[in-house]
């Protein structure tokens, strides 16, 4: 990788990045193929608004068959195929398409993810943006690297004049905790709120410091895992902050982090 201080990575970290990063340019080349395509196959999984392609399924396919080349006693959870039960310590956590309403409607901003828990907890997180070009990873404990370096979050302590950015829930229209009563609550109070699409890339750019905050809630672990880590390393404050509504994430420059946790928890 060519921003990666190498000597900073044992060799098995090293491993692990290098074939996240074949994985991720190998599945963008998948999705890059069928992006903005007007024959792409969509269908719905439970609602109108949560979908998935062939796009998806053929991303998906080529980073299962790599794991299961390379690392057959590992564990993996991804998002179309699911947990496949396996007791080990390693376990690969996958989106092989994050963002996927983005990508079906032709916009860029959308993104491959693959985090790796060691005994439960992350160690390495790699985002990829094939469209766009963009690489987030991170090793835990080692510092986070993206498209320009090493990344470091935003000074940012005035929450007015914060960016930041936000989604809703696939069960928006039958679910009345839906996230639009706490974006009322933060709106009037920042500079800006974004809605990416992608709750990686969402993470990925609080810690490049193009975002000085995020939140959302209702996500899948597979959403969330290499995102969080990188967010992590790169000094935000991270916190999953509910647990009865699925994975519930806020990331956020350090000093205006509690005031956003206020409004959002």
């Amino acid at each position: 990788m060519e921003n990666m201080t190498t000597r900073e990575f044992s060799q098995q970290e090293s491993q692990w990045l290098a074939s996240a990063r074949q994985m991720g340019h190998e599945a963008g080349e998948v999705l890059k193929s069928y992006f903005r395509r007007r024959d792409l196959s969509i269908e719905d999984k439970g609602n109108a608004y949560d979908i998935v392609t062939e796009a998806d399924k053929g991303s998906e396919r080529l980073i299962l068959d790599h794991l299961h080349r390379y690392y057959p006693d590992d564990a993996v959870l991804s998002e179309e195929s699911g947990d496949d039960h396996r007791q080990a310590r390693c376990q690969w956590v996958i989106d092989p398409l994050d963002g996927t309403v983005n990508y079906s409607a032709g916009l860029a901003t959308y993104c491959i993810s693959i985090g790796l828990k060691v005994d439960g907890e992350t160690r390495m997180g790699y985002v990829y943006a094939p469209t766009l070009g963009e690489e987030f990873y991170a090793i835990k404990g080692k510092g986070v690297y993206g498209p320009y370096g090493r990344l470091q979050a935003k000074a940012t302590t005035e929450l007015q004049r914060a960016v930041i950015s936000t989604g809703f829930p696939y069960d928006k229209a039958t679910n009345p905790d839906n996230n639009l009563d706490r974006f009322a609550q933060v709106m009037p109070r920042v500079r800006g709120i974004r809605r990416l699409g992608s709750a990686a890339m969402d993470l990925c750019y609080v810690a490049a410091g193009w975002l000085d905050g995020y939140w959302e809630l209702n996500l899948k672990e597979w959403d969330a895992c290499a995102g969080e880590l990188i967010a992590l390393e790169a000094g935000a404050t991270v916190k999953r902050y509910r647990n009865d509504h699925g994975i519930c994430i806020l990331a956020a420059c350090p000093a205006i982090a509690p005031q956003l946790l206020n409004l959002v928890e």
